[in-house]
């Protein structure tokens, strides 16, 4: 009989007793507290309408000035925009030539060529001014106003001129009241001045160059006056800037500033941008958030909201409370109402400019992997929760990877996905089609060691966690099916020509070709360990074991998984082409299957000597992957049970990844507030990664550097089901995140 202690590798380092299991020490758990939750909710003009300002007022009516006139947006919902058109409600109102909208007292109010009116307070504002080119007006506490036409300036209570003047040698931009010191503020483009409501003078507190816009900030301490190359901050105590000009913005020209509920809101011809209170800045650029990228007024909107004007229409930033949970019930429904094809956890595409209503499910040559990262979620969830629905889905999940099996009519050979026959030529892979014995259905050959890595995960979780006993023999029939085809053909996976797939091969013979700075090395021995362990953990079938200590021992595996990640690099001059294709840069795809294997070489070690070094193998992965703040690696990695696993940047790119997981354009490479980086091997652009909801939709296969994304137009949807809720639902059941707190 097979004894794995008579090894002389794994024997020699028991009796050094240099192996030992490390206890594992208390890890912190995120209590799931309420946290803000941005998204946006996009309206959308007409080509051709010019949009000048928006405001709001108490009744939470929203209204947006146009050339044409007053219009309002209309129907819109998170991820169904609505439309913007004119605004009849006061139909008087047409006749009146309405040249600014501002919130006044929390009502709207309205600069005409004639008057400053409003139809709150029973329409009795209606105060008559001598400017009839008059474009900028602002409120002061006793329903005076101060309107300006850019270049001279009248003071006006009750028709009544109390001042009047201009700003020397400049022009008026903006003009804003500053209640506390019952006083307005006026600034020109190189020039601030303030006077006093009662109109008594007109004073000079700074000068500069380039200004654009302002406004005041941090309860009326300061203003904040952007420029063409960035802000700056002046001090109304001591009438002087504060510091140096900021210029680390996303943007740093200018257009408009607005502060919005305690936050400074900045406007630019590429995005808005606001600052958070550790300095740095949450960047809405792209149609996740905007209809247009040209910021042309900002102000506050209903329920702490922000309206974000822009020259296509207006995009509503909502905040609300939620908690993780809740957040992930959101997502739970997003996946099972437009992401759930024939079992599989797929994207939507195809889509219409982000219409959701549009498109439709498509194939992938990953359907087994995100349906196994799916499929793993929901078995989490149910482990936690023991909701029904979740062993449901686990289900259908489920017949959809069995069938994967039984659809190619080969032993233990699973194809990538399968459709209803008929339509093979109107697919851009044709070539991998293959027509199943199962009559009017047609399944996708070349299987990728990425599925099968994804198969001996989810199956794995499921034989162990779902109380379900059929469910648990059909998991552990499916381990030993493929794990049976493999391990007869000499560690390859055979497709319907006999041969092995391009990525099927985890061979000595192949595996070892490889330099041992070419990560596939490394990679493909440690993924194969992990599923003979998860096959004899299940099956108990020595021959599992067996070649596992084989492939260990007798052909350098054990070596091959134990070498540091640093090693990983390009391959030599001298190696082959291939082993130089396949180390061109960092594969991120590779960390996916690293990651979800570790769930099965840890967990299902053969004993704690081994379970001690894949935890150092594990945690030297991590270490690599730490500035990521990649949510799913930092949970996998907790199932070692160390202390330290960036529990902070899990949660954080929990909270921040956005509810809008429609494929948009993004941009980043402008900015100025990121520090980039030479050009390397790992392809991380920054030195600092950006948050999810300032990236591309992307899956954990994907670099998180990643800058930019040209040339999308809203035509797919990612499913959640793989991207977030296998690490919340993960971290649930490892318990490093609470359940949600009051």
């Amino acid at each position: 009989m097979f004894k794995p202690a008579s090894i002389p590798l794994f024997s020699l380092l028991l009796i050094a007793g240099i192996l030992s299991v490390t206890q594992n020490v208390a890890q912190t758990v995120h209590q799931d507290k309420p946290f803000k939750q941005d998204y946006s909710i996009k309206f959308y003009a007409n080509a051709g309408t010019d949009m000048q300002q928006v405001a709001a007022d108490r009744n939470e009516n929203v209204q947006i000035l146009g050339k044409e006139g007053l219009l309002h947006p209309e129907n819109g919902r998170f991820l169904y925009p609505g439309n913007i058109r004119a605004d009849n409600a006061y139909r008087f109102m047409k006749d009146k030539k309405i040249a600014a909208i501002a919130t006044h007292q929390n009502q709207l109010v309205y600069l005409t060529d004639s008057f400053v009116l409003s139809n709150a307070w029973a329409g009795t504002l209606l105060s008559k001014h001598t400017l009839p080119k008059a474009s900028i007006f602002a409120g002061g506490n006793d329903l005076s106003f101060l309107i300006s036409d850019g270049k001279s300036l009248q003071l006006i209570n009750d028709s009544k001129s109390i001042w009047s003047g201009s700003l020397p040698d400049d022009e008026v931009l903006d003009i804003v009241f500053q209640s506390t010191a019952n006083q307005f503020w006026i600034l020109g483009s190189k020039s601030l001045y303030n006077l006093a409501a009662g109109g008594n003078a007109l004073t000079k507190a700074f000068s500069g160059s380039s200004f654009t816009a302002f406004d005041l900030a941090n309860k009326g301490k300061n203003i904040v006056i952007g420029t063409a190359e960035g802000y700056l901050l002046f001090d109304i105590n001591s009438k002087k800037q504060t510091g140096d000009i900021y210029k680390k913005l996303p943007v740093n020209k200018i257009a408009v500033i607005k502060e919005v509920n305690n936050r400074i809101w900045f406007g630019s011809d590429e995005g808005a941008f606001a600052l958070r209170a550790d300095g740095k800045f949450d960047y809405y650029y792209g149609e996740r958030w905007l209809p247009g990228n040209k910021i042309t007024d900002i102000a506050e909107g209903p329920n702490n909201s922000v309206l974000l004007l822009t020259n296509k229409g207006l995009g509503q930033i909502i905040f609300q409370t939620m908690s993780l949970e809740e957040k992930a019930m959101i997502f739970e429904k997003q996946v099972r109402q437009r992401h759930i094809r024939n079992g599989f956890n797929a994207s939507r595409v195809n889509m219409d400019h982000g219409n959701v209503a549009t498109g439709y499910m498509d194939d992938s040559d990953n359907d087994g992997l995100w349906t196994s990262m799916y499929l793993g979620g929901e078995i989490f969830r149910y482990a936690v929760t023991r909701d029904p629905e979740a062993l449901q889905n686990c289900r259908e999940s489920l017949d959809a990877m069995e069938r994967l099996y039984s659809v190619t009519g080969i032993p233990g050979f699973p194809a990538r996905s399968f459709e209803r026959s008929g339509h093979i030529k109107e697919l851009s892979d044709s070539d991998r089609w293959q027509h199943s014995t199962e009559k009017e259905w047609d399944w996708k050959s070349t299987t990728s060691s990425d599925e099968i890595i994804g198969h001996i995960f989810a199956f794995g979780a499921m034989a162990e966690l779902v109380d379900d006993p059929p469910m648990k023999r059909r998991a552990v029939a499916l381990i030993d099916t493929v794990m049976s085809h493999i391990v007869k053909n000499d560690f390859y996976l055979i497709d319907f020509d006999g041969k092995p797939t391009m990525w099927g091969k985890w061979n000595p013979e192949y595996v070892n070709a490889f330099p041992i700075n070419v990560g596939d090395r490394k990679l493909n021995s440690s993924n194969i360990v992990a599923m003979l362990q998860t096959a004899y953990h299940f099956t108990k079938k020595e021959k599992y074991k067996a070649k596992a200590f084989e492939l260990m021992n007798k052909h350098g595996y054990f070596e091959n998984m134990m070498r540091p990640m640093k090693v990983i690099g390009k391959a030599p001059e001298n190696a082959d082409e291939h082993s130089k294709q396949m180390s061109d840069g960092w594969n991120h795809s590779d960390d996916e299957m690293y990651f979800v294997g570790y769930w099965g070489l840890y967990r299902y070690a053969f004993n704690d000597t081994l379970k001690a070094k894949y935890k150092q193998q594990i945690l030297d992965h991590w270490e690599i992957e730490r500035p990521e703040k990649e949510g799913a690696w930092n949970i996998f990695t907790a199932l070692t049970g160390v202390k330290d696993f960036d529990l902070k940047e899990a949660v954080w790119y929990l909270q921040e990844h956005p509810l809008d997981l429609i494929d948009w354009s993004i941009k980043n490479s402008h900015r100025k507030d990121i520090e980039l980086l030479e050009p390397n091997f790992r392809r991380q652009t920054t030195k600092e990664v950006l948050p999810p909801d300032e990236r591309q939709v992307q899956r954990h296969n994907a670099n998180m550097f990643s800058l930019d994304r040209e040339g999308r137009n809203g035509d797919a949807e990612y499913s959640a089901g793989d991207i977030w809720l296998l690490p919340y639902w993960m971290g649930r059941y490892l318990g490093v995140i609470s359940a949600p707190q009051k």
